[in-house]
């Protein structure tokens, strides 16, 4: 029987970071504190992937973080397959190095495996191994859409549910989208093939979780067990963080609960200014925590999200402060609240600036829409 470490309750001592430290800390790991001489696949690489639900989101992601950034860097390097698509994390989209794709996709597949059991009603009689192998010949001989995916092993498994198929088709097999899907200003339908096919070369051992656990708190620390849990998707990391505990140093949020960081990870004052940025819908940094009060207000619990749908997001002193979107001739931006002078001042500058990198050329006003009440 395998023996579990023994779990150890943060002593009163430890010191508290209240949401402004860690805000802080967090933003200067996102690289959102100022912008970063980080190229857009170091980037990538530092901050474990880009949620990537939709195609444009990774690039808005990394201009309010990267000094230099234009759109067809990333691109480029998702053209030349240095960079993918595919689930991994929370059962979503992410861009990815490829290394990460096939290092960080078997880390996760425990999740997979927990969601293919959802639909276990609809694979009655099918053979998941088979199923694997057969989808994996079908990809792999061209890539193939969801719908012909579902269509050809309909031909194998006519009783079985269409959409469970597919989905067990994305769970047992790290499938990545191909371009032209994910490329700026291209369109595409997504396109499925495995990774190991796309990038030629096999996929990885999945790294320990103890590695991960490090890269992550190096982009999302300070955090508690239940943040990273909630970041990966996974379960039962305890039993890593206890064996890094000796290389870690603790602290507590005003809750009590337990936070775990890296020695000489940087932990800004909390007065450090945060200028505004304009981040886009599903980013990093607000789907990472189980506590997201180091960037999203109590007060504003949900306030980025309408039904299951993401808006994209403003920060303004670090924290959650409106919402903005671009209409034809305009981006509009709409805060939760009164902004002072001088903060619109600054939230007009950091627009203008992204407007510059991500659409060179083209007009735009700004303007400050009706501001939004609960």
């Amino acid at each position: 029987m395998t023996k579990t470490s023994p779990r150890v309750r943060p002593p009163a001592s430890a010191p508290v970071l209240g949401p402004r430290a860690l805000g802080r800390a967090t933003l200067d790991r996102q690289l959102l504190l100022r912008r970063s001489p980080l190229s857009a696949k170091g980037a990538v690489e530092h901050l474990l992937g880009l949620q990537a639900q939709n195609v444009k989101p990774p690039y808005y992601a990394l201009a309010a973080r990267l000094e230099g950034f234009a759109p067809e860097h990333l691109s480029r390097l998702m053209a030349d397959r240095e960079v993918v698509r595919i689930v991994t994390m929370r059962s979503t989209i992410h861009t990815h190095t490829a290394d990460d794709c096939l290092t960080l996709r078997p880390l996760v597949q425990p999740a997979r495996d927990r969601e293919l059991t959802l639909f276990r009603k609809g694979l009655g009689g099918v053979d998941p191994a088979r199923l694997a192998a057969l989808a994996r010949e079908l990809v792999e001989a061209a890539p193939r859409t969801m719908k012909e995916l579902r269509e050809a092993l309909l031909v194998e498994w006519p009783d079985a549910d269409p959409g469970a198929l597919s989905v067990a088709a994305r769970c047992l097999l790290p499938l990545v989208q191909v371009t032209p899907r994910g490329l700026w200003d291209r369109s595409g339908q997504v396109a499925l093939t495995t990774a190991e096919h796309w990038l030629g070369r096999p996929a990885e051992p999945a790294p320990t979780p103890d590695d991960t656990v490090l890269r992550y708190l190096a982009a999302y620390g300070p955090a508690s067990v239940k943040d990273m849990q909630t970041w990966a998707g996974l379960t039962r990391l305890r039993e890593a963080f206890e064996r890094l505990r000796p290389e870690l140093v603790t602290f507590r949020d005003e809750n009590g609960v337990e936070l775990f960081d890296l020695p000489d990870a940087p932990r800004p004052d909390p007065d450090t200014p945060a200028p505004p940025r304009f981040l886009p819908e599903f980013d990093n940094l607000l789907l990472s925590h189980a506590d997201r009060t180091r960037v999203v207000p109590p007060d504003l619990k949900g306030r980025s999200w309408a039904g299951n749908q993401a808006y994209r997001t403003l920060l303004v002193d670090g924290f959650l402060a409106g919402v903005w979107k671009l209409e034809e001739d305009a981006l509009v931006i709409e805060p939760f609240g009164d902004l002072t002078a001088a903060q619109r001042e600054e939230v007009t500058a950091e627009g203008e600036r992204m407007l510059a990198v991500m659409h060179p050329g083209v007009a735009y006003d700004i303007r400050f829409g009706t501001v939004v009440r609960p």
